[in-house]
């Protein structure tokens, strides 16, 4: 496991928010996922062809891989570093919809009522289909219903969350629960929250044990998995791509480019629309059952209403907190330095976790969007390609996966209301990564003075 600063002991959370915990603390710098499924090199040799190969061994790449494999086609998946390096196992664990990122009434002024429905029911969806696959593929990972809980961190965001709330529900059926100030610590235990919304079938999963499972069932069916196998080219050939990687090459028919907030090399075209954006998260060591039970007695997932957010959760079948954010800018994250803000959060909300130390803290990339849809579709070259998930992943990229892979094999399954959206790029896309830092910064301001 990786680690720094192992001779000081791992700090608490208010020496770290305040930043005496020095260069000696120690923190485990690889995600806390991993202590129970680290990623894996197989080092499987590169077969000379096959019907599909797909770059990225991310749940995206993983379910078209399965999708492909149960439908008798041959796949190859590479992967440049481990298998499962990347954000697949590096979120938080939060499973959602990802229909609260435009309010409804936002969405349909953008795309129009109808296809902004098809696109809310198509979020209902991908949140259906991951707890189809963990049931149908018998993977153990911990998945739960256990309902997601968002904090309003002013009154009138109480007031907004509540009615869009209200026309999700009136447009597609979406059930939620009000929660007004008064009863929130019934569901979460502070005073910071003006009330909240309860979304009850979001749900909670165990990354790195569920990309495993996804593993086993790829290699169980078939499929070459090749880790520390970057792609460097991809050429066209009469008949398919010659797909060139750094433990050799293959002829493929089809390829899919799966690489989301990591993509890079050979595909112009995506890298022209992809923007990657990091996260980073600590998880704490044990907390006393009491204590845990106070701060989260709902078991939920939960985030708040700031621009710049915040999302938590208990792990599972262990009394540790979870909490996530964005990086600090300009911040070494091997260092414990590099997490006091994310300490300085989680203590806004729960002042009595001071004395909680931090064992671990890690980062990963999300693939951001222009338009903060995700896309999946085909370039002007003819590779497939599925990703821009933007900060709700875990469902949408193993739909997509599966998507994708339809499509490939032509059946009329894998269309999707997602396909009439062009995927955009923007005039200034070469600054976009340099510039993420100040607009988060700026939107940190902004939650701070409440403008």
């Amino acid at each position: 496991m990786e680690v720094t600063g192992s001779k000081g002991g791992f700090a608490t959370l208010g020496d770290l928010a305040q930043g005496r915990c020095g260069a000696a603390a120690q923190l485990f710098t690889a995600p806390y996922w991993w202590d129970a499924a680290p990623p894996r090199q197989l080092a499987r040799p590169v077969p000379a062809s096959c019907d599909v190969a797909i770059l990225g061994s991310g749940f995206t790449g993983l379910s078209a891989a399965l999708t492909l494999l149960r439908r008798g086609r041959t796949v190859a998946v590479f992967e440049a570093g481990p298998l499962g390096y990347g954000a697949s196992t590096r979120n938080g664990g939060q499973v959602g919809s990802g229909n609260q990122k435009f309010r409804v009434r936002d969405l349909i002024a953008l795309r129009g009522e109808a296809l902004a429905e098809r696109l809310l029911r198509e979020g209902v969806a991908m949140l259906d289909y991951i707890e189809e696959v963990v049931a149908r593929e018998g993977i153990s990972c911990h998945f739960e219903r256990v309902g997601r809980f968002r904090g309003a961190m002013r009154p009138d965001h109480y007031d907004a969350m509540a009615r869009d709330m209200e026309d999700l529900h009136h447009l597609i059926g979406v059930d939620f629960v009000a929660v007004p100030r008064i009863e929130q610590e019934k569901e979460v235990g502070t005073a910071t929250f003006h009330g909240g919304v309860i979304l009850p079938r979001d749900a909670a999963i165990h990354p790195a044990l569920f990309h495993a499972g996804l593993v086993d069932r790829v290699e169980e069916a078939g499929g070459s998995l090749l880790d520390q196998a970057a792609v460097t080219a991809i050429e066209p050939l009469g008949s398919g791509f010659r797909v060139v990687s750094s433990r050799g090459e293959t002829h493929a028919r089809d390829v899919i480019v799966a690489t989301n907030g990591y993509t890079s090399g050979p595909v112009g075209y995506l890298k022209r629309r992809i923007v990657p954006i990091h996260s980073a998260i600590i998880a704490t060591g044990e907390i006393s059952q009491a204590v845990i039970n106070r701060a989260m007695p709902t078991r939920r997932v939960y985030g708040n209403s700031n621009r710049v957010f915040s999302y938590f959760r208990r792990a599972p079948a262990a009394d540790r907190i979870l909490w996530g954010g964005r990086v600090a800018r300009l911040a070494r994250t091997e260092s414990p330095a590099a997490y006091s803000h994310l300490a300085k959060d989680l203590l806004h909300l729960f002042p009595y976790l001071a004395s909680v130390k931090v064992t671990h803290g890690w980062t990963g990339a999300i693939g951001y969007t222009f338009d903060e849809l995700p896309h999946l579709g085909r370039t002007p070259e003819g590779i497939h390609y599925a990703m821009g998930y933007c900060g709700t992943g875990v469902s949408r990229s193993t739909f997509f996966g599966n998507k994708i892979a339809l499509k490939v094999i032509g059946d009329v399954a894998g269309k999707t209301p997602f396909d009439e959206i062009a995927f955009p790029t923007h005039p200034f896309q070469f600054a976009a990564k340099a510039a993420v830092p100040f607009y988060e910064a700026a939107y940190r301001v902004r939650d701070k003075m409440n403008f």
